[in-house]
């Protein structure tokens, strides 16, 4: 896999293509020990080793990241208006130009998987593969076996769309009531519509679980970390 120095560098945060070629002219960049100058020289960062200034850079084509959502944040890459979720990342993670993998409502927080690799995006997202997606609700009004049984069979939303079925599962019932509910679609509010389509409002949302891939507890509102290579891996093999 042949890679211009330049590029490479640029994706992996070394400054913009500009700046990279101040750096490949004052004669700090090595290939297998050998000075490059040239920002045309085609490089293979899986087989040569690339050092800048002594230190050797670390090549990663793509990146994967898990965060923990705040509320008030779009799921999206830029917005005139709002900050989104790309805002809260560090630089050098945000030269690999990742994306969120599908859309969590501004208002709602938990999990969200950032990545630049778009065949993992697209098979987490295809209606096809039905992946499930996991929500803590807190919900005004007692949810009752009535209602489990009514998602279990999918309600008719506002629209008259027929949601695929649902688990409910209730955690806590009373004025307000816990639960937890699992989604194998992604319609615009759906798990708030739904909880409308039989007479119930939802106060609070938050997404806990993305096919195999759980929200780590340790994140705190806004932090992210790298998913490991054992749920990157878990999330390529995913199968529903």
């Amino acid at each position: 896999m042949g890679l211009r120095i330049d590029k490479m560098l640029a994706n992996m945060g070394y400054g913009t293509r500009k700046e990279v070629k101040k750096l490949l002219k004052s004669g700090v960049v090595k290939i297998d020990g050998m000075i490059v100058k040239d920002p045309k020289t085609q490089v293979n960062p899986t087989e040569q080793v690339v050092t800048v200034r002594g230190e050797e850079v670390e090549y990663k084509e793509f990146i994967y990241l898990m965060m923990n959502k705040p509320p008030g944040v779009v799921s999206a890459t830029e917005d005139v208006v709002e900050e989104t979720v790309v805002d809260l990342l560090e630089e050098e993670d945000r030269v690999f130009s990742p994306f969120p993998v599908g859309r969590l409502d501004k208002d709602t927080e938990g999990l969200l998987l950032l990545t630049n690799d778009g065949q993992l995006a697209h098979q987490l997202l295809s209606p096809k593969k039905h992946v499930p997606k996991t929500y803590f609700a807190v919900i005004e009004g007692e949810v009752t076996e009535e209602d489990v049984a009514a998602f279990r069979h999918g309600v008719v939303l506002d629209d008259g769309y027929e949601t695929k079925p649902a688990e409910l599962v209730v955690l806590k019932s009373g004025l307000r009531s816990d639960v937890e509910v699992t989604i194998t679609e992604g319609k615009f509010h759906q798990v708030k519509r739904m909880f409308r389509a039989v007479g119930k409002r939802v106060i609070y949302l938050k997404r806990i679980q993305m096919g195999p891939l759980v929200l780590d507890p340790s994140l705190d509102l806004g932090e992210y970390r790298e998913l490991t290579d054992e749920e990157v891996e878990m999330l390529k093999q995913f199968r529903p």
